[in-house]
């Protein structure tokens, strides 16, 4: 699964070929132990995350909301996906 991003001990990717479990347009984060599945919009579908780390995540989403539609059309159409910057 390529790797988006990083921050904060949050690691961001995006898995286009999990479409039948999650339906929407989606990345999954990690952190340690956590992971969850967020919508573009940064709300989690599944999973848990802590509320700290889920409120960079959006934060993130916020700033980049344009760059994740973007890759979600190159991933679903089976091209190569760029990185995003962080959150600072």
């Amino acid at each position: 699964m390529p790797t988006l991003t990083m921050f904060y001990g949050i690691l961001i990717k995006m898995n286009w070929k999990d479409i039948g479990k999650h339906k929407l347009p989606h990345f999954h984060a990690y952190y340690g132990d956590y992971e969850a599945v967020f919508d573009l919009d940064g709300e989690i579908i599944s999973g848990d995350f802590p509320k700290r780390q889920s409120t960079f995540v959006k934060a993130w989403v916020l700033l980049h909301e344009e760059e994740l539609v973007a890759n979600w059309k190159l991933a679903i159409n089976g091209e190569e996906i760029f990185r995003i910057e962080p959150l600072k």
